[in-house]
């Protein structure tokens, strides 16, 4: 027998090309996956699943709904404060200024108009922003009014229904404060329809609207606390200024956290961007057609990239299916495609940009 054995020679450049495979699925055994047990392989394309979990950490938490429409809302309020309480008079010195009748239809209108461009204004879309700001100014004037007469009466109607139980009146009592929440829960509809408007979808205005009243009702249960302890620790000198710029802030910060909940709760089907620039931000499948492309018509706007076409892809609600049609190079799971119908999961890459497509499980 030769002593001269035969030996295997692995180079360096060898060893860096190995990729092991991912773990099977639990309770399935390698075998039923690949047909055979593997321990890795050579010169293997990178898994688009593996690339896609590596960019979630990128996530910016100002493209979570909630996040941005909590900010515009604290915004709108802050600003509505600020133009009408000069001209604001307290109860107590027995007149009313113009502050008095503007300072809550103004409230709802520059609300609506805050969540109406805050999405456009994140997604870069400034074309989109400022056809949204026109719609959103119009009808937040109208309904900004309309819905200021409608808390009026509700509060009017509350607060006799609490007199006429007999008791004195008190600051510190609870039904007070709950009746202040039931009639600011009436511009919260203001914000949730003009949302929902200028998305251009009576879903979203149907969850802004939920969020909506229940974000101002959250408001309106805070001012009374607040005021009360305003008082409580001796700043009565400065009047109800600060409880109704507090009071202000928190239901347009509440109104805009609760419409991006309840959106994010009851979504339906959605597109999460785990890499490129907009990574962390969600697009929820609200229209028919949701188009894809570099130009800013678009509904979802793919800004600073050659390789996105100016209409370049659309995702079609078909039934109880999501087809989604490319006319430029899109990759899902690593493989080009023309036309897919979307499953939950499905890795989508185009240009710098990758999407989850995630939907809700379905009984049966």
């Amino acid at each position: 027998m030769s002593s001269d054995h035969e030996k295997i020679r692995i180079t360096l450049d060898e060893v860096k090309r190995v990729v092991i495979d991912p773990p099977a699925p639990s309770g399935t055994r390698a075998e039923d996956v690949a047909g055979s047990r593997s321990w890795g392989r050579i010169d293997a394309p990178p898994s688009p699943q593996r690339t896609v979990a590596r960019s979630v950490g990128a996530a910016n938490v100002f493209f979570k709904t909630w996040v941005y429409l909590g900010l515009a809302g604290l915004a709108g309020a802050f600003v509505a404060w600020a133009l009408f309480e000069p001209s604001f008079y307290d109860p107590a010195e027995g007149r009313r200024g113009i502050g008095n009748i503007l300072m809550l239809p103004a409230f709802a209108m520059l609300v609506a108009l805050s969540f109406a461009i805050a999405e456009s204004v994140v997604e870069h879309s400034w074309r989109k922003a400022a056809s949204r700001a026109v719609v959103a100014i119009v009808l937040g004037v109208v309904l900004g009014f309309i819905f200021d007469a409608i808390a009026q009466i509700v509060y009017r109607t509350g607060l006799q229904s609490v007199f006429d139980s007999g008791l004195p009146y008190n600051p510190s009592d609870p039904r007070y404060w709950i009746v202040r929440a039931i009639a600011w829960s009436v511009f919260g509809v203001t914000g949730g329809i003009v949302y929902g408007i200028a998305g251009q979808s009576v879903k979203k205005s149907l969850y802004g609207v939920i969020g909506g009243v229940v974000g101002a009702a959250i408001g309106g249960l805070a001012f009374d606390p607040i005021s009360n302890f305003i008082r409580v620790a001796g700043f009565t000198r400065v009047g109800g200024a600060p409880s109704r710029c507090i009071g202000l802030m928190i239901m347009g910060a509440c109104t805009g956290i609760a419409i991006g909940l309840v959106e994010s709760a009851l979504k339906d089907r959605w597109l999460y961007v785990s890499g490129g620039p907009l990574a962390g931000k969600q697009f929820i499948l609200y229209k028919p057609q949701t188009r894809i492309g570099s130009d800013q018509s678009n509904d979802i706007y793919l800004f600073k990239d050659p390789a996105v076409q100016p209409q370049h892809a659309v995702i079609e609600l078909q039934g109880g299916r999501a087809v989604l049609t490319a006319t430029g190079p899109t990759l899902i799971a690593g493989q080009t495609v023309s036309q897919r119908t979307l499953r939950s999961g499905d890795a989508i890459q185009i240009g710098r940009y990758s999407f989850s497509y995630q939907e809700k499980q379905r009984a049966g």
